[in-house]
């Protein structure tokens, strides 16, 4: 089961719309808790070829990455020597990323979002990712999944 304090930060992160990067790792660390217990999230991560997302918050030095694959998620501040795919914003490009204010498409088009190594772990990865890339994929599904915890 979700830990119920950690719902409570994610709720009150939400309202508070708050832009600390250390907010991504309770987002993640819900769906970690998430994929344990949720067969259909936990069948998506099991269907995909193990991906090593490494994450940069340009502006503030800011590093964490995450790993989808084998049915769980894993993740941790720093830098992973297993990252495939370097993913790099700035700190508003990520919060609006995270809320759905940014679509993820348009952010790399841009440039605000920078994608380095294999783009087709970021893209392809075994899913038809409606936001462009298989990570946001993953992400979306699990907040869909996870919605009602977080109401």
């Amino acid at each position: 089961m979700v830990d119920e304090n950690l719902l409570k930060e994610l709720k009150e992160a939400r309202e508070k719309g708050t832009s600390d990067p250390s907010a991504a790792l309770k987002l993640y660390e819900f769906i970690k808790q998430l994929a344990a217990e949720n067969e259909e999230l936990k069948e998506e991560l099991e269907d995909i070829d193990t991906i090593v997302v490494q994450q940069v918050i340009t502006d503030i030095d800011y590093k964490f990455w995450i790993k989808f694959g084998e049915g769980a998620v894993d993740y941790a501040e720093g830098s992973s020597d297993e990252a495939s795919v370097t993913m790099k914003a700035t700190q508003a490009t990520w919060t609006g990323l995270q809320s759905q204010e940014i679509d993820s498409t348009s952010a790399y088009m841009s440039g605000d979002l920078v994608i380095e190594g294999n783009l087709q772990d970021a893209i392809f990865n075994g899913l038809t990712a409606k936001s462009g890339f298989a990570y946001g994929e993953i992400l979306a599904l699990a907040m869909e999944l996870g919605a009602d915890l977080l109401e």
